[in-house]
């Protein structure tokens, strides 16, 4: 899955939720996309908090393929800032 389709399904996430905080997927050199003010955009922008991951984890990710702790725990996710901005990602993924 490229990460404009990924950013698409995000974006039904965040249409559906109260999620206000900026959040960052660093997929390089794959791309990036940023989550702030309501908008799953394609773009490196500044986030309360960045998830550095391949491309494939992210499409693993937001299938419900991939246990968020547990990629954090074996290195796949690797966070940066806020971490609990990173918490709130399963209410996106939900939809």
């Amino acid at each position: 899955m490229e990460l404009a389709a990924i950013a698409r399904k995000i974006q039904k996430g965040l249409d559906t939720s109260d999620f206000t905080d900026s959040l960052k997927f660093d997929c390089s050199p794959a791309g990036t996309i940023t989550l702030a003010d309501g908008q799953a955009t394609l773009a490196d922008g500044p986030a309360a908090c960045t998830l550095k991951m391949s491309a494939d984890n992210l499409e693993k990710l937001i299938m419900g393929k991939l246990n968020p702790m547990t990629a954090v725990a074996l290195g796949k996710i690797k966070v940066s800032g806020n971490p609990a901005v990173a918490m709130k990602l399963g209410q996106l993924l939900k939809a």
